[in-house]
């Protein structure tokens, strides 16, 4: 459900122009913003904070940032609204559109980003009890949208991940993420075209306690 400080849904319907101010409910600026056209076949597309108001990623597609003014407008998400370019699969004229917006909120969420080591590194959330929950991607080059929960297993060993962009079953024959107290613990695969902590490579995430 809607909780303020953390998550919204919006719908709303494009109309083509730059600037396209679309208004929403979440009370802060959102840093996670994921947009689905609802009547034609567009990809999912995501505005990131750790990417930039020039750049979007696509949710079905495992390509880093694309480059593009059209989509965000060249303008960050404010409180009360985020804006929209011109490019048709966020802002198409007439069109209908469902957008979900996501932000930190200490203690339950943590929307942020982060450079891989090729070890081992732990991504604090400012959390008590670690993360239930956690999305990552990997933004400079491909990498597949990672999805880890504790309702399959967040351990210290091999997880279950599934990949969003992918239709593939889960793969339980990597140790991509371990539990930490504070948000969670991010490890190098070497021998699986790891997604998770390639040295020097740039990620973002979702945490959710």
């Amino acid at each position: 459900r809607r909780a303020p400080g953390f998550f919204d849904v919006v719908a709303y319907k494009g109309n083509g122009t730059a600037g396209h101010a679309v208004d929403h409910n979440l009370g802060v600026a959102p840093e996670l913003i994921i947009v689905k056209a609802r009547n034609v076949t567009y990809n999912w597309y995501v505005y990131a904070s750790g990417v930039g108001n020039t750049a979007a990623l696509s949710l079905n597609q495992s390509s880093g940032s694309g480059t593009s003014t059209t989509y965000w407008n060249d303008t960050d998400p404010t409180d009360t609204n985020f804006s929209l370019g011109t490019f048709s699969q966020v802002n198409g004229t007439n069109q209908p559109f469902i957008a979900y917006l996501f932000a930190t909120l200490p203690g339950i969420s943590k929307v942020g980003s982060y450079t891989g080591n090729g070890t081992s590194q732990t991504i604090d959330c400012g959390f008590s009890t670690g993360a239930r929950f956690v999305l990552t991607k990997r933004i400079n080059v491909a990498g597949n949208w990672n999805v880890f929960d504790t309702e399959r297993g967040i351990v210290a060993g091999n997880d279950p991940r599934l990949e969003l962009n992918l239709s593939d079953p889960e793969d339980t024959g990597h140790d991509y993420i371990d539990p930490d107290s504070s948000g969670f613990v991010v490890n190098y695969v070497a021998d699986n075209n790891d997604d998770a902590n390639v040295s020097g490579d740039e990620y973002i995430f979702l945490a959710i306690a």
